[in-house]
């Protein structure tokens, strides 16, 4: 039984454990996990995949991804806002995505929302969130990895102040270490010494 250590992966190369139960992850992990993104469209598909990700496995979400951006119109914020009932209707009965009606009205809700921000303004308030990577020690193992944090905390409010929903201080933190925010590859990962490039999109 692993003790939480980074593993080999198929290559021999170290890995955070969770990455290995199944090539999508691995791939996940290694290319897209805990690298930067920016741009407001990106960002709202990442806040609304981790909203639907709540209560399930990542990799239940990974595997529809394609579903999603087809469903969602690519998550362009100006078009989900525009949805009519009609779309929500379709999205109910969209065997392609989570069929849950409550975060499917969150994600059109929170699009609303985010369409009468200011261009780059959903980046600049989610990235204001990032802490100081030379306070944070490189974990060593998966317990050495938390759930919350005071800036996941304080994203998760910043968030519901301004009308987003299903946006708790968990899903900002599963945000936070998606997105780059945060690096929580293992000290002995691979992907940690990885090149962390900037990406507008996943």
């Amino acid at each position: 039984m692993s003790d939480g250590s980074a593993l080999a992966g198929p290559d021999g190369a170290l890995r955070c454990p969770w990455a290995l139960s199944t090539p999508d992850y691995v791939t996940y992990h290694d290319e897209e996990w805990g690298r930067p993104v920016h741009g407001d469209d990106a960002l709202f598909e990442r806040l609304s995949l981790e909203a639907f990700q709540s209560g399930l496995s990542w990799i239940t979400i990974l595997r529809r991804r394609e579903g999603f951006r087809a469903a969602f119109a690519g998550f362009e914020i100006a078009k989900v806002a525009a949805f009519t009932d009609t779309d929500r209707d379709r999205l109910l009965i969209d065997a392609g995505i989570i069929r849950n009606r409550a975060k499917i009205d969150a994600t059109l809700a929170n699009a609303r929302a985010l369409a009468d921000w200011a261009p780059g303004e959903l980046d600049e308030l989610i990235w204001s969130h990032a802490p100081d990577p030379a306070a944070r020690p490189a974990p060593k193992t998966l317990a050495d990895v938390p759930a919350i944090t005071a800036e996941s905390t304080a994203l998760s409010k910043a968030l519901k102040k301004r009308g987003l929903r299903f946006v708790g201080p968990t899903t900002a933190y599963a945000l936070m270490q998606a997105c780059g925010l945060v690096d929580d590859h293992l000290q002995t990962c691979v992907a940690r010494s990885a090149p962390r490039k900037v990406g507008s999109a996943v």
